[in-house]
């Protein structure tokens, strides 16, 4: 009779031994697929008041503050984002001490593709004092290049303005630039001559 309690009771601890085994392996699934639906879409960083300053070799890039700024980087393409709008003093080694300002509603900047974009009441003011207005506009860091489709409109330090109606593309130092279907008024002085 010991014999015969003594099987059951092993047949019951295989058994139980098993049975949270199995119950284990499933929690285990159910908490991957868990784990696969979750959200991961949050800031990892929240920065309120924000007061930024970008330095390279010593000298300062960029200054940018802020109201909000959060980082996401949980993701599969990270970003950062300004959504209570931006203001950028951004700096040339050509001309240090006369900083070019950018403003913005919303910025955004892309950290893996090198790419910002900026939205709502888009003031660039370059350090050669020429101010363009827009709606949005993009900037590849990597082709060193900025642009936008929306209506721009320039004015110069000297008054002359130019509307760009369907966009432009510059240089990101704005050396060179390119206005689609624009019109204006420019001071005659600044149209070179032709050379023979």
């Amino acid at each position: 009779m010991n014999f015969i309690k003594e099987i059951l009771y092993k047949n019951i601890a295989g058994l139980l031994s098993c049975a949270i085994f199995f119950a284990l392996i499933s929690c285990d699934e159910d908490l991957t697929k868990i784990n696969k639906n979750r959200n991961n879409n949050f800031p990892s960083q929240i920065i309120n008041n924000a007061n930024i300053v970008q330095r390279d070799s010593g000298m300062i890039k960029l200054r940018a503050t802020a109201p909000l700024i959060e980082k996401f980087e949980y993701i599969d393409s990270p970003y950062i984002v300004a959504r209570k709008g931006i203001n950028i003093l951004f700096y040339d080694k050509k001309k240090p001490d006369v900083p070019g300002k950018i403003s913005a509603k919303y910025a955004k900047f892309n950290e893996k593709k090198k790419f910002y974009e900026a939205k709502g009441n888009v003031k660039i003011i370059s350090n050669e004092n020429q101010m363009f207005a827009m709606q949005s506009v993009y900037w590849d860091q990597v082709k060193k290049i900025i642009y936008t489709t929306d209506t721009v409109y320039v004015t110069d330090k000297d008054g002359s303005t130019l509307v760009g109606a369907n966009g432009m593309k510059a240089k990101d130092d704005f050396s060179e630039y390119t206005f689609y279907n624009n019109s204006g008024d420019i001071n005659a002085q600044k149209i070179p001559e032709k050379s023979r």
